[in-house]
Formats: C-alpha cells, sequence, structure tokens
C-alpha cells in the first residue's frame, strides 16, 4: 500500500468517511489551508514526510505572514468544503490526527510552538497552559 494511501485510509477511519473521495476532498482541503498557515523550517520537514501528492497540495499555498488563530483556520476549512463549523472542526481533527502520526512528536511540538495558542486541540492533543 503507498503512503498516500495509508494517508487517506487513516483520514477516513478518523473521520468516519463513507469513502475514499470524501477523506481525500477532506484531506487536500485542510492541507491546502495548512499549507497557507505553516511557514520555514517545520513548513520543509512536514512536506518531506508527506506522499508526493499531499507534499503538492501543502506546498501549492503561498504562507501568509502570520498564521490565522484556530476558529479561523476551522473557518477557512468550513468555507472551502461549503459546511458548518463543526463539521470543519471535525474534518480539520481528521487530517491533523492523522499527520501528527506522520509527523511525530518532535515535528508536533515544533508546529504547534509555531502557530497560534489553540491549534492544540485540533491536532488531538491537550492544549495546556503553563501557570504563572
Amino acid at each position: 500500500m503507498t503512503r498516500h494511501r495509508l494517508l487517506l485510509q487513516q483520514v477516513r477511519t478518523l473521520g468516519r468517511y463513507s469513502d475514499d473521495e470524501e477523506a481525500q476532498r477532506v484531506l487536500d482541503t485542510v492541507l491546502a489551508v495548512l499549507g497557507s498557515q505553516l511557514a520555514g523550517e517545520e513548513r520543509c520537514d512536514l512536506a518531506a514526510l508527506l506522499p508526493e501528492r499531499d507534499r503538492a497540495v501543502l506546498a501549492s499555498q503561498i504562507p501568509l505572514p502570520e498564521p490565522a488563530t484556530a476558529p479561523a483556520f476551522v473557518e477557512a476549512v468550513a468555507r472551502a468544503l461549503h459546511t458548518s463549523l463543526a463539521c470543519a472542526r471535525w474534518d480539520t481533527s481528521a487530517v491533523l490526527a492523522a499527520l501528527t502520526d506522520v509527523a511525530g512528536e518532535e515535528l508536533t511540538d515544533r508546529l504547534l510552538a509555531r502557530l497560534p495558542r489553540g491549534y492544540a486541540l485540533l491536532f488531538g492533543r491537550a492544549d495546556l497552559t503553563v501557570a504563572a
């Protein structure tokens, strides 16, 4: 099984999608929105770990000067998929949780450090803050 097929199946399972086409549409959309949010070394490192097809989707986007907040990220996914915010949050989490498995703990930590607070939950992690 190809690496892309494995990633697609993981997204399909996590998102409980009925077919590969739906999982592929969600995967492509979330990767495209993520590609507009990431810059620098973390973007390159994530792209290097992705299957070629998925790397092309991520890399096709020009990074914004500043990454959007997590709610704005979900809104962008909702607009692109023509769905509700609740569904977009589900879709986003299915893809980002699958990417966490691809990226590993260290790179996921670096991605989260680059993104505004609030993304951890979308990646399937607790969003903890250090007490002052």
